[in-house]
């Protein structure tokens, strides 16, 4: 696909990476030569200066013959702005945008695509195919591992129906120090498949007589409701979070805290007096406070030894690794951390910071899901991006597809890829090897080597005899 990237910030850069390492005709563009520089000796891609909205900038990037636009630049107007300006001049097949002010998220009417007409000229509003929230999507993050406690990833697929969980493997588990086939006698009613297992940070495929070691980390797909009692074979289960601390009051705190005030008791620290009323006015059950996080006093103060989870969210990695640390050594039991800086991510998980958070790679796998081919309805980046977990919808029949009609033991999957479940009008089917495949089958795959998702992809590619 030849795609176009507006933006060559760390969501920009860390996309062309992983779109370019799978020989796709990647530009980016954006006003920092120097940044441009750097992806350049980096990456074989093409890069080009100038304002990313700009007509002439983007013929000069090759908007005339592209397939795709992604505008993910730090600014949601030149975004927007460059979606119209390649659909309406250009005629792009597909845009996608990164808008992060809710003032416009909150105005869906802006982004209404089309009419019943198919023509341009019916077009309202800005026309982008796909809106891409970062908010929403680490909010969404965050909520999900405060829904599970223990839990490092939580995935959902299929709407929900099933679900894919990184847990760390700890002493005490029950399964901890067993084999992996050791789980169907003891969970005879449970069915589970685990995925994948990262021990010190090399990838293991799991087979029945693995034996999961204490500090394993391990990733199972199961339907969600039984994810729970799979957890609980892998860890001791912790008790369910009651007492909320958001460090930050930016978009991505607000938000949070709209989200878990109803089920939760939540406090929500912002030094900015402004930001804190109009938080406190907006915000119907959250206790808000004024103050610093680095403030010891402040965290004595609001009993933060009582705290079940602290979460850091605001746009300073160090201010919010020092507020974790601090939090952490006060007693909060358990600590998240938002880090934008990739680089941090891998230095500071699993010590006193219990999970660090990438937007970057929450974001990255909402955007990979529409650059996919064949019908790929999600997907999710893992591992810092190391790794990848699909859902692919089967087409076709047993002559025109590769998969559908065969038995999973007959299909032949590229090396480091496993198939996890089968979703089926509605049902959750754990993978088995005598599942047949069938028309429209919702199929969950995990990869550990991504540089094979071409020959996945490939599997779930209708054939010519279809049409």
């Amino acid at each position: 696909m030849k795609i176009l990237i507006l933006g060559a910030g760390q969501v920009g850069g860390t996309l062309a990476e992983n779109l370019a390492n799978e020989a796709n005709d990647i530009t980016v563009i954006d006003s920092d030569s120097t940044r441009l520089r750097e992806l350049q000796d980096r990456l074989d891609i093409r890069t080009v200066q100038g304002k990313a909205s700009f007509p002439t900038v983007l013929r000069q990037a090759g908007a005339e013959d592209g397939d795709m636009l992604i505008a993910v630049t730090n600014s949601d107007e030149v975004n927007m702005v460059a979606c119209q300006v390649a659909k309406l001049l250009y005629k792009t097949p597909t845009t996608i945008c990164r808008v992060r002010a809710n003032a416009y998220l909150a105005k869906p009417e802006l982004f209404y695509q089309r009419e019943q007409k198919k023509d341009l000229d019916s077009l309202r509003g800005f026309p982008i195919d796909v809106l891409i929230s970062p908010e929403h999507l680490v909010t969404k993050h965050i909520t999900r591992l405060i829904e599970y406690p223990g839990a490092l990833q939580v995935l959902e697929f299929s709407k929900g129906l099933t679900q894919l969980v990184a847990i760390r493997a700890t002493e005490g588990g029950p399964l901890v120090g067993h084999e992996l086939s050791y789980l169907r006698t003891h969970m005879p009613k449970i069915e589970t498949r685990v995925a994948a297992i990262f021990r010190k940070g090399r990838a293991i495929m799991p087979q029945g007589d693995t034996v999961i070691e204490d500090g394993d980390e391990v990733f199972f797909i199961a339907a969600s409701d039984h994810i729970r009692s799979v957890m609980s074979e892998l860890q001791p289960l912790e008790k369910p979070y009651k007492r909320i601390f958001i460090c930050g009051g930016g978009n991505i705190g607000q938000r949070l805290a709209h989200t878990l005030e109803s089920r939760y008791q939540v406090k929500l620290l912002e030094r900015d007096h402004e930001r804190c009323v109009m938080l406190s006015e907006n915000l119907r059950k959250t206790v808000v406070l004024e103050g610093n996080a680095a403030n010891k006093d402040i965290l004595l103060e609001e009993n933060i030894e009582n705290t079940d989870v602290f979460c850091a969210v605001t746009n300073d990695d160090e201010a919010n690794i020092m507020a974790s640390l601090l939090a952490k050594r006060l007693g909060a039991r358990k600590v998240l951390t938002l880090i934008n800086n990739p680089d941090y991510v891998d230095l500071i998980q699993g010590g006193d910071i219990d999970v660090a958070i990438s937007p970057q790679q929450t974001t990255i796998g909402s955007l990979l899901t529409h650059v996919r081919r064949g019908d790929v309805v999600n997907v999710h980046s893992l591992r810092r991006g190391a790794a990848e977990a699909i859902e692919a919808i089967a087409h076709g029949d047993h002559r025109s597809s590769k998969v559908v009609g065969k038995r999973l033991d007959e299909i032949n999957l590229p090396e480091g890829t496993t198939i996890g479940a089968i979703v089926r009008h509605s049902e959750v089917l754990i993978a088995h090897d005598h599942l047949r495949i069938q028309p429209d089958d919702h199929v969950i795959l995990f990869l550990v080597d991504k540089t094979r998702i071409r020959d996945v992809e490939k599997l779930f590619q209708v054939g010519l005899t279809f049409f």
